[in-house]
C-alpha cells in the first residue's frame, strides 16, 4: 500500500503531460465512493486502461483490479500492477476463487475495476460483455459505474502522446443488478449486458473527441458542385 502512495503521484504526473487525460463525469464516481460497495466497469483498449483510470479518480484508497492471468508474467509489468491494486484472474478456467475473493473485498467497500469485455478490442470498438462483472456487483450488491476510456486517434486506440478522455456515468443501482428469479437468470443477465452497453455507447457518442477541422470539411469540398466557365472563358475554350 505504501508503494501505491508513491508510486501514484509519480503516474498521476506521467500521465497527465504525456496523454494530457481529460476527466468527465468525476462526480458520478463520487456519488457512490462513499463507503458503499461499488464496480467500475470499462470498455477495454489498451493494457495502460486501469492505470488512466486509477489517475482519473486519483483515489488514495487502492481499489481491486481485475486483470488477466498473461500480464503477470513479465516480473516488472507483474510488481507495478501488483502495486496499482491488480489482481490476475486466469479466464479460461472459471477461477472462483479470485471471483469470491474479489466479491467479498467488494462487500467490505473496496472499488473494484473490472472490464466486461474479458480482453482488449483489436478495432477500438466495444466488444461482447461478460457475465463476470455482474455476478461480482450482484453478490457484494454495490452499484456498477459505467467507465468509457476514449482514445484521440483515428483508429481508437492508445498511441505514443494521444489526448485521452476517461468519462464516468450515473451509476447502475445495486438493486437494478439483483436476480430475484434464479428461473430466469440467462434473461435477467441479457438485460444488464444491454443496458450496460448502451451505456458505454451513449459515454462514446456524447464524448468522443471532435474530427479535425481539414479531415472534416474534406468531404464537403469533395462534393461542392463545379462552376461553369464564364462566357468570355467559354468563347476562348471554343476558338482553342
Amino acid at each position: 500500500m505504501l508503494l501505491y502512495w508513491i508510486i501514484l503521484p509519480i503516474v498521476w504526473v506521467l500521465a497527465r503531460l504525456v496523454w494530457r487525460i481529460e476527466v468527465i463525469g468525476l462526480e458520478n464516481y463520487k456519488a457512490v465512493r462513499d463507503g458503499r460497495a461499488y464496480v467500475i466497469a470499462s470498455n477495454h483498449i489498451a493494457n495502460l486502461d486501469p492505470v488512466f483510470i486509477a489517475v482519473a479518480v486519483m483515489d488514495w484508497r487502492r481499489m481491486c483490479v481485475l486483470a488477466k492471468e498473461e500480464l503477470f508474467k513479465n516480473p516488472f509489468i507483474g510488481w507495478f500492477l501488483r502495486c496499482m491494486g491488480a489482481v490476475s484472474i486466469d479466464r479460461g478456467k472459471g477461477d472462483t476463487v479470485t471471483l469470491e475473493k474479489v466479491t467479498s473485498a467488494c462487500r467490505r467497500g473496496i472499488g473494484v475495476l473490472i472490464f466486461p469485455e474479458g480482453t482488449r478490442t483489436k478495432n477500438g470498438k466495444l466488444g461482447i460483455l461478460k457475465s463476470g462483472a455482474f455476478v461480482i456487483a450482484a453478490s457484494a450488491n454495490a452499484d456498477m459505474v459505467p467507465c468509457r476510456i476514449i482514445y484521440n486517434t483515428k483508429d481508437g486506440k492508445l498511441h505514443p502522446f494521444c489526448r485521452v478522455r476517461v468519462v464516468f456515468g450515473p451509476a447502475i443501482p445495486a438493486q437494478d443488478l439483483q436476480i430475484t428469479d434464479p428461473g430466469h437468470k440467462v434473461t435477467a443477465l441479457r438485460h444488464m449486458k444491454t443496458r450496460l452497453k448502451e451505456a458505454l455507447e451513449a459515454l462514446l457518442e456524447e464524448n468522443a473527441f471532435e474530427k479535425p477541422a481539414l479531415e472534416a470539411a474534406q468531404p464537403a469540398a469533395a462534393t461542392q458542385p463545379v462552376t461553369p466557365p464564364s462566357a468570355p472563358d467559354a468563347d476562348r475554350q471554343a476558338e482553342l
